[in-house]
Order: C-alpha cells, then structure tokens, then sequence
C-alpha cells in the first residue's frame, strides 16, 4: 500500500493545483511612446504602476529613468555654455572655490568636457552618493575616487555616475542656483514638461501618481508609498534633518542625483527628444551648442562593448561595427541615452535621418548577471521593437 501510495501522490498533487487556478499574470508596467517632430503617440501602456493599490500605469505617469537624467543635465549645461556663464574647457576648480584634482596629477585640471565626456579619471569606487551633510570636496580627495594611471584628459574612458555630481555643483556655484530649480529654469520649463529630481519641486499629484519600481523577484526597490512625499526623498547623512532651506547651491548637488533621479513621464521624455529632433534654429539651444552635443558622438572611446560612441551624456548607438548596442537592428544610426537601475531599463532614442524617436521604460528586469555584462537587455529590446511594429500597423514610421 506504502508503494501505490508514493505512485499516486504525484498525480494527486498534479490534480489539486489544476483545480487551484493561478492568479493571472501581471505584466510588468512598460510604457513605449514613438514620436516624430510634431506628435507624440503612446503605443504600449501595460501593468500596474502601483501594486499595493491596483493602479495601472498610464502613458506620463512618471518614472525614476536612471542614467537618461545625465542627458538632461548636459543639456542644462549647454544652456548655461549659451547664456555664457560656463565655459566647457574651463578649470571647473575656478566655479567651485576649491581644487578639484587626481591626487597623482595636481597639475591637471579637470574641465565640464572631461566630466560629461567620462574622461575627467573619475571612479565609483569611492561611491558617487553624497547625502546632505556630507561633502562633496572631501569624496574627491579620496584615491579611490580616482584613476591613478593617466592625468584628467587623458584617462581612459570609464563611465562613472561621481562625474554627475560634480557637474551639477558647479553649474550651481556658476549660476547661483539651486541644481533642481536650474534645470527646471533652462529645460524643463521651456519644454512644458513636468519633472522634477527626487521628487524635489513635484507636486503631491505628481509624486501620487508615480510608476513603483519592482525588481523581477518582485519587491519594491524605489518609489513605493513611503519613498515618496511627504516622506524624505533624497540622501540625508545620519542626525541631518531632511530639508534643503538651508542648502548652499555649490557644494553638494548630489543630493539630487544628477545621475540618474529625474522623474519624468514618457509623454515628457518624448517632448524632450523632440526638442533634439529640431532644426538648429528653431531649438531651445543655440545652434553652437546644439552643433557640439551631436558631433561630441564622434568621440569613439578605446576597448568599449556597449558606450561605443559617446560624448556629452548622449549616445550613438549601432554606428560602430561590432559594437554590443544593437537594439533596433535597422541599420539605423540613433543618438540618445539608456537607463538601468532598480529593475529598470529605459531610454530616449531619437534618428535626426527620419525625424523620429522612441521614450520608453519597462520594469521588474533581472539584475545583470555579471558586472561587465553589456548590451540592452532582451526585455527592453523586445518592447522596443514591439513598439516599432505597432506604430508601423499605425502608420507610423
């Protein structure tokens, strides 16, 4: 009897999960939006932007997309390049008030146009968050934040999110302005879109109707209920009370996460790679500076799989042969940025050829198996080309 019964339990088991039916899946929440010089169109809006409460995701609902915030903050700075307060090749010591050097080359300056471009000898492996109450000149005179091989200028490129901070304090010791309210003053303002930097400067129905970010395993990782007002939403060090009345525009913008803490919605991000779509005289940049983000693409660091052609924070991807950034496979060259972080990937892509782009994000994707592991991940590269193959159906390019 023991045996028969060890034969059937199998079967048993078999027959009372196929009388339990499983709860239907809930697709991750990924939004695609294409785009051309006149018009924006939602073509996927799928998932729950908030689990806790069933709330579906909507096409701008916004979103934390990651590294895509280093573009609006290089655009910030071309703004700044164009109202003449910064200059890109100048000693980013003579904003600050305090030098700012690789601990091996003190001689060396280090210029906006190293930082943006990765090539300042920046590292994170001194960390690149900086909480308020904490100081931004003492990270940097750290080794470790450091490449310790080759001067500023000459140091290999190496993606480093330290680099943003940096940017963004001396954008404000240069204007006088808070980093939130600057940005927010030279782009989004002037684009119409609302965004804002962890969450500083949304309003509460903004930040209600934020898209939470799961990890595939399927946890919160940022942006649920209490990561958001009117709870403390950007970096605080311990016994520092979270408010920024007091805070010196110039000595710590990584409280804003220039590197990747915008939140923005699709339809925004969308207005934002329209704006890059724009004949020079009819962009919100100058025509100089407009000229100077696209041909800084050319730039082709050494020994890259995936940041192949990079210049200021913006991207050229499937322009390098053998290079692991193919996410379109058209044989189209685009220019743009990708975000990853939390769970997510997004970017902002836009082909000046036809005239149109493509802003999307799509949530609860694995972690990389690896540190060097490059590329888009499947996840993100099969909603893209989803979303190009509906517009399509639509008409569309």
């Amino acid at each position: 009897m023991r045996s028969l019964a060890l034969l059937i339990a199998p079967f048993l088991a078999s027959c009372a999960s196929m009388s339990e039916p499983e709860e239907p899946r809930v697709p991750p929440a990924s939004i695609a939006v294409v785009f051309d010089r006149e018009s924006a169109t939602p073509v996927i809006v799928e998932g729950l932007a908030d689990r806790a409460t069933g709330r579906p995701a909507r096409a701008n609902d916004p979103v934390r997309i990651a590294s895509i915030s280093k573009l609006v903050m290089a655009l910030a700075t071309l703004k700044l390049v164009d109202e003449k307060k910064v200059d890109l090749d100048r000693d980013v010591s003579d904003y600050l008030g305090w030098q700012v050097r690789s601990p091996n080359y003190p001689d060396a300056k280090v210029t906006l146009a190293q930082l943006l471009m990765h090539r300042s000898g920046l590292r994170d492996a001194a960390g690149y968050v900086i909480p308020l109450g904490e100081s931004l000149e003492a990270r940097l005179s750290e080794p470790e934040a450091w490449y310790a091989d080759a001067p500023p200028g000459e140091a290999p490129f190496e993606y480093a999110n330290l680099g943003s901070p940096v940017v963004a304090t001396v954008l404000e010791a240069a204007s006088g302005e808070r980093f939130d309210r600057l940005v927010e003053r030279t782009v989004f303002a002037p684009l119409g879109v609302e965004a804002c930097f962890n969450w500083i400067g949304c309003s509460q129905e903004i930040s209600d109707s934020a898209v939470t970010l799961y990890r595939s395993t399927g946890e919160v990782a940022r942006d649920d209920a209490s990561d958001r007002p009117p709870n403390c939403t950007f970096p605080v060090a311990d016994g520092v009370e979270c408010t920024l009345e007091s805070y010196v525009p110039g000595t710590n913008a990584s409280v804003f996460s220039p590197q990747g803490g915008v939140r923005i919605g699709m339809m925004d991000l969308a207005r934002i790679g329209q704006e890059l779509l724009k004949k020079p005289d009819e962009s919100f940049l100058s025509e100089n500076a407009l000229g100077a983000l696209i041909f800084s693409t050319m730039a082709e660091p050494e020994d890259q799989t995936f940041f192949c052609s990079y210049g200021f924070h913006v991207q050229m991807i499937e322009a390098v042969e053998g290079c692991d950034d193919v996410l379109f496979a058209d044989d189209r060259m685009r220019f743009g940025h990708a975000g990853e972080a939390y769970g997510l990937r997004s970017g902002l892509w836009v082909n000046a050829e036809t005239g149109t782009g493509i802003a999307y994000f799509t949530t609860q994707v694995p972690d990389r198996t690896a540190p060097d592991e490059g590329g888009f991940a499947p996840e993100e590269i099969a909603l893209v080309r989803r979303a190009i193959a509906v517009s399509k159906a639509q008409g569309g390019e």
